[in-house]
């Protein structure tokens, strides 16, 4: 179609094949009957073909104009709906968001806080990805997502780039094989009770927080753990409890994952809190992640 065909030719012309007169059409157009005829000539001329059959016994509808009344019509609707769009993009309430989370997020914040901001913008894409808090520190500052559920704390270089929400605090758990004697009847445990086990840990490098958070505990009870495995994920962690490889301290959330072979347990001595937090560009003006934040914040 000519991209000279203007939307008001096109909104004539519908209104004329509905009517089949122009005297009819010309009023539900609010206008006179001689410029809406020159509209029809004139789109006529445009398209190299007559649309009307105009005779003493009325109008009707050329196979030109048959044919071109039903894309007439979804190219107006379409422009009727373009100020929608444009809005619901405007306002973030289409459009895509693309979310990391670390796996301890999995079983915490993110599945409520996907449901909330769901039931309000159920036109959003939402793009997911699980990811260490380091990666999702490189993702955020290369823009290639727009915000990350991550355990803190940020380095300095990120601080410059980055805003930072806590959006979760949580005590450490003790996840252990089943069945070991020590934790028989107990609601609580002490590691000092516990035999000799291997710890199973993240690496520093991917999440210091978790890390000294875990080791800290330790100290705090005078103890020097062994390390026996490190794995990035919570769930190989806990396949590794499970396995009998050794204990692990994991935020209280992960006690939600179940697998057979593994107790959770609260510890007798005090935890610091594992804090989980929302971290996004600065710069980014995306009017979805814009909504997302608000809803999060309303969350807390």
């Amino acid at each position: 179609m000519s991209a000279n065909i203007e939307l008001r030719q096109l909104r004539y012309f519908v209104t004329v094949a509905e009517e089949l007169h122009f005297g009819r059409a010309a009023k539900r157009l609010h206008m006179t009957q001689p410029p809406l005829s020159q509209t029809i000539l004139a789109l006529e001329d445009l398209l190299g073909a007559s649309l009307f059959d105009r005779n003493r016994r009325g109008v009707a509808l050329t196979p030109a104009g048959e044919a071109l009344l039903p894309e007439a019509r979804r190219l107006l609707a379409q422009a009727q709906e373009l100020s929608g769009v444009v809005k619901r993009a405007a306002t973030g309430a289409s459009g895509r968001l693309s979310l990391a989370f670390v796996s301890s997020a999995d079983y915490s914040v993110l599945p409520p806080s996907l449901r909330a901001y769901r039931a309000v913008y159920p036109h959003v894409q939402i793009q997911l990805q699980e990811a260490t808090s380091d990666l999702q520190l490189e993702e955020l500052l290369h823009g290639r997502i727009d915000a990350g559920l991550l355990i803190p704390p940020l380095p300095e270089k990120a601080k410059a780039e980055l805003d930072y929400m806590p959006v979760l605090n949580e005590p450490l758990i003790l996840a252990s094989p089943a069945n070991l004697p020590e934790l028989h009847g107990q609601h609580m445990v002490s590691l000092r009770t516990l035999p000799p086990l291997p710890l199973i840990i993240f690496p520093r490098a991917i999440s210091p927080g978790l890390y000294d958070a875990v080791l800290s505990v330790f100290r705090a009870a005078g103890m020097t753990p062994v390390i026996g495995q490190e794995a990035i994920q919570m769930q190989t962690i806990v396949s590794l409890v499970s396995a009998g490889m050794g204990i692990a301290l994991v935020p209280q959330s992960v006690s939600n994952l179940r697998r057979p072979g593994v107790e959770y347990r609260p510890l007798a001595q005090s935890t610091p809190l594992v804090e989980t937090g929302l971290a996004w560009r600065r710069d980014n003006a995306s009017p979805v992640l814009r909504g997302f934040l608000e809803l999060m914040r309303k969350r807390l």
